[in-house]
């Protein structure tokens, strides 16, 4: 969450708003269950803010025994208050920041926001900036966020669904003065909260991939097909502001992405016939989308030919398409005798029979699962579709209807060039070791290697290249093959098949999960070979349909980037392939498995410095590079401000493209709101143009000493947090034991088992997501700032003038700063006191005693180290509104957690005698995972 302007806020609103549909939520709750849950919920919400204020043994005491009598019905209607309340604390939020950023944008030469998108663009121009400079970076800009299903959010559509609609009805309450009307108002909040009080916020059933897809696609119906063509307006009206009207053309620079159906690593529900019919669900969103908005668009364009002259482009256009679509017996307003009058209401509605029929095609197939024939006068490509739209808009500008032109037609044509046909790009990702394995398989039946995965690394690299620029390969029959070889042959030929059935940009990179070597990349290119989307044309001119993206996500991958990039692209078949198919490399960065692995600090430090590296070696050997980040929601998976995050990059490393994944909880806080979208959008975009500045002029390294510190700090706080988690006897039953993610595998949050393998108790069994959601659930929040204390303390006390060092990297260099402001959101997020209460759920108390008290001991130093580094005297100051967000949020948390422990050793103490893991308690204790992941607004 960022704070909304750069002025104090009005507390006193957020806190009367809170109050008053907290009532709202307190009356249905005495209305609808009785004056006993009412009761229990005040006791304790009362209870623990007297505690939060001043700690009372005999008060905490009374809540603790309080709690351990109350009945699993009892227990589970004050989690679902409690969880409720949150839900609606952060709509409330972020109804309070649209309306302060709404607030702000009506004060007359106001610069509205940091990061907005008029302030940044103003800045530029009073920076010298000119707009043949701003039109260069805007011309190269690609902003990519790439939507992906990981088991973090636990939040419902039906949920999410009436959480808009209280949105709406909060936000019509400020601009609402009448008194009645308000009144009207209030009563239709309260059942709408009422609605979600009823509704269960829990899934009865662990959700299918297709069920994640459709989550995906949510974002855009709800909010992003309004949101995305605000937000150029939005650019639009900042550079006319700034260079006058006509001085910069705004491109459409916006695309999306998506893992949700490609994203095959460890997940085996990702079919290959799941790909294809995601793609097919994608397609279906975006025509239907485009029928709804042409269909309003030939309601409008009521232009006359008594009145107006089509341009001769537009007219012989159209009458080749009059001559060219037979329209049989279809009825709809084109066939009737005014339209003949009405040239853009012709148009319009031959492009909604074409779009309706190729939403036929696409319908028939979903229905069939296989590629039905396209329908006659169908559209092939969404270039006609946006090529149709041009002629309508040049036509309008030449009898002088600009202003018409600008409107509902310009944000058709902007979702078309930004959504095209197929909504968005879908990524597929796979883990190297399986196309190692494949590609042995196949060769070895081929006759072509038998002992390919015996190779060195040198001649794997030398068979590969030589068997990919062949014409043609030996393939052995499909029978011969493993079922997981076939299955992975399989995604190849879908590939093809969705290229050719939804278009040449349907697909966006082939990422490669734990790429440790070049020839991982060489054998996802041999297998693409395989299947036809590398080969030779009948000109016999090569060509390559595949982008394939290695992923770097481990600390000891991070450390040998430069190495494998080097032997990728002095591979003369690779960078021949490469050239041919637009000469961009993308590369992915993993934060998650790197913070697992080595902590926060190894993990930014060796991000920060991966990049280098990469832009390095790219420019050396004049390739272009798109850097492709895989930040998860936390701090400890790389979250945090998009705007900051971006502008943090080492410089130089930013050439107007980024790609970034956005999931679980992010999804929901950037996207459920078009409001809250655009403003995601534009704090996003702004980020990347300010960063790209470089390509104009370089803007050069941070100084050498501050390098060198961060280098001395992160070795020292990698060392310590391997110290805690790989080198601690007995730490990963604590993790096991004292956190609730034994639990958390069993909740209906994600489709993808939350192990790599069979669970063990192994660091390296575990993914990355669970590893934080555990943590974050017990109040650890460890991932996020462990090692970071004894670093800085090491690194100050080593020299008298490394106090004074570390303040100016905190106001020097964005990526430091980003770094320490994430971890204060961290560490406030975590709660020792709670987290000690986990820490007796443990069996080996000794053990557990010892292994928490080092975490409190860093805990402590950690935070004195960041106050000092920030000259701050408590967290989150510079921050106020999270702040007070946080604030606000803690003494409704603490009794959830208490109430969580207390059902954990409840479901624990049933497995142990019965045996059966599902318990009576579990329901309601998977509850309690659901409501603090709310209040904390935190997962995985």
């Amino acid at each position: 969450m960022n704070t909304t302007t750069d002025k104090p806020f009005d507390v006193a609103k957020l806190q009367e708003n809170s109050r008053q549909f907290g009532e709202l939520l307190g009356e249905i709750i005495r209305e609808q269950e009785g004056e006993a849950v009412y009761a229990a919920v005040e006791k304790l919400r009362r209870g623990y803010i007297s505690l939060r204020k001043s700690n009372d043994d005999a008060i905490r005491t009374d809540m603790m025994n309080f709690i351990d009598g109350l009945d699993v019905d009892m227990l589970e209607q004050v989690i679902r208050t409690f969880n409720t309340f949150y839900i609606l604390t952060n709509i409330v939020e972020e109804d309070f920041q649209h309306r302060e950023r709404r607030r702000e944008i009506q004060k007359p030469d106001s610069q509205l926001w940091q990061g907005s998108i008029r302030r940044n663009i103003l800045e530029l121009k009073q920076e010298g900036m000119s707009a043949e400079e701003l039109q260069f970076l805007l011309d190269q800009m690609r902003y990519t966020p790439v939507f992906t299903a990981h088991p973090t959010e636990a939040r419902r559509r039906t949920m999410m669904e009436i959480q808009r609609r209280i949105f709406l009805v909060i936000d019509q309450l400020d601009l609402n003065q009448d008194p009645a009307e308000r009144e009207s108002l209030i009563r239709h909040l309260k059942a709408q909260i009422q609605l979600m009080w009823r509704t269960n916020e829990v899934r009865t059933r662990k959700p299918t991939v297709e069920d994640e897809i459709r989550y995906g696609l949510y974002y855009f119906r709800e909010s992003l097909f309004d949101a995305i063509p605000t937000m150029y307006r939005y650019y639009e009206r900042a550079t006319r502001i700034a260079y006058g009207w006509g001085a910069v053309s705004v491109p459409s620079f916006l695309r999306f992405g998506s893992w949700i159906g490609g994203d095959r690593d460890g997940n085996p529900f990702v079919t290959p016939a799941l790909t294809r019919k995601a793609i097919r669900m994608q397609m279906q969103l975006a025509l239907e989308e485009y029928i709804s908005r042409v269909k309003d668009l030939r309601t409008i364009l009521s232009h006359s030919l008594e009145f107006i002259t089509p341009t001769p482009e537009f007219t012989t256009y159209l009458q080749e398409e009059d001559q060219r679509i037979n329209l049989g017996d279809v009825l709809f307003h084109y066939a009737h005798e005014s339209f003949q009058q009405e040239p853009y209401r012709r148009l319009l509605s031959l492009m909604h029979h074409k779009l309706t029929e190729t939403l036929k095609t696409v319908n028939s197939r979903l229905k069939n699962e296989q590629a039905a024939t396209l329908a006659a006068n169908a559209y092939t490509d969404v270039a006609e579709f946006i090529q149709e739209l041009y002629l309508i808009r040049d036509s309008l500008r030449s009898h002088g209807d600009h202003v018409i032109a600008g409107r509902e037609l310009k944000d058709l044509i902007r979702l078309a060039e930004t959504c095209g046909f197929g909504l968005y790009k879908l990524d597929i990702r796979q883990e190297s070791t399986i196309h190692s394995e494949t590609v042995a398989e196949v060769l070895k039946l081929s006759g072509l290697c038998h002992n390919y995965l015996e190779l060195p690394e040198s001649e794997r690299l030398d068979i590969l290249a030589e068997l990919i620029l062949r014409p043609r390969l030996p393939m052995p029959h499909r029978t011969k093959l493993s079922e997981r070889t076939a299955e992975t042959l399989e995604i190849f030929d879908s590939m093809l098949e969705m290229r050719n059935e939804a278009g040449a940009g349907i697909f966006g990179t082939y990422v490669i999960s734990m790429t440790h070597q070049a020839s991982h990349i060489m054998e996802v290119m041999l297998l693409a070979h395989m299947a036809g989307l590398v080969g030779y044309d009948e000109n016999r001119e090569l060509f390559c349909n595949i982008q394939i993206s290695p992923l770097f996500e481990t600390i000891e991958d991070l450390k040998h980037i430069s190495s494998v990039l080097t032997n990728l692209l002095e591979n003369d078949a690779y960078r021949t392939l490469l050239e041919i198919s637009g000469n961009m490399q993308e590369v992915m960065l993993g934060y998650s498995d790197s913070c697992k692995d080595g902590g926060i600090l190894a993990s930014n430090w060796n991000l920060y410095n991966a990049q280098k590296e990469v832009i390095a070696l790219t420019d050396k050997y004049g390739v272009k590079c798109r850097l492709f980040h895989g930040r998860g929601g936390t701090v400890g998976r790389g979250g945090g401000p998009t705007h900051e995050a971006i502008l943090a990059q080492p410089p130089d490393t930013v050439h107007g493209q980024i790609k970034f994944t956005e999931q679980g909880e992010v999804l929901a806080a950037k996207y459920s709101n078009v409001e809250t979208a655009v403003y995601e959008l534009g704090v996003g975009t702004t980020g990347l143009l300010k960063a790209s500045i470089g390509l104009l002029k370089k803007r050069g390294s941070y100084p050498q000493e501050f390098l060198n510190a961060m280098s001395k700090i992160a070795a020292t706080g990698e060392h310590s947090y391997r110290q805690l988690t790989d080198w601690t006897p007995g730490l990963m039953d604590y993790f096991y034991e004292a956190t609730p993610v034994q639990e958390i595998a069993l909740l209906n949050i994600g489709s993808r088992p939350s192990h790599r393998k069979k669970t063990v108790r192994d660091k390296g069994s575990i993914r990355a997501i669970p590893w934080v959601f555990g943590w974050a659930q017990s109040r650890h929040t460890l991932p996020a700032w462990y090692g970071i204390g004894t670093a800085l303390s090491t690194f100050r006390a080593a020299h008298p003038d490394n106090s004074a060092l570390l303040e100016r990297m905190y106001n020097e260099w964005p990526a430091f700063r980003s770094l320490l402001s994430n971890t204060q959101m961290a560490l406030y997020k975590g709660e020792m006191d709670t987290a000690s209460e986990y820490a007796e759920l443990a069996t080996d108390q000794a053990s557990a005693q010892a292994i928490f008290a080092n975490i409190r001991t860093e805990y402590n130093l950690t935070v004195d180290e960041v106050l000092k580094t920030a000259h701050l005297d408590a967290l989150m100051e510079d921050t106020p509104l999270l702040q007070y967000s946080l604030q606000r949020r803690d003494p409704y948390l603490d009794p959830l957690n208490h109430i969580q422990i207390t059902l954990i050793r409840r479901h624990r103490q049933y497995v142990e005698e019965t045996g059966n893991t599902d318990s009576p308690w579990l329901p309601v204790l998977l509850r309690t995972i659901n409501a603090i992941a709310a209040g904390m607004r935190n997962t995985g």
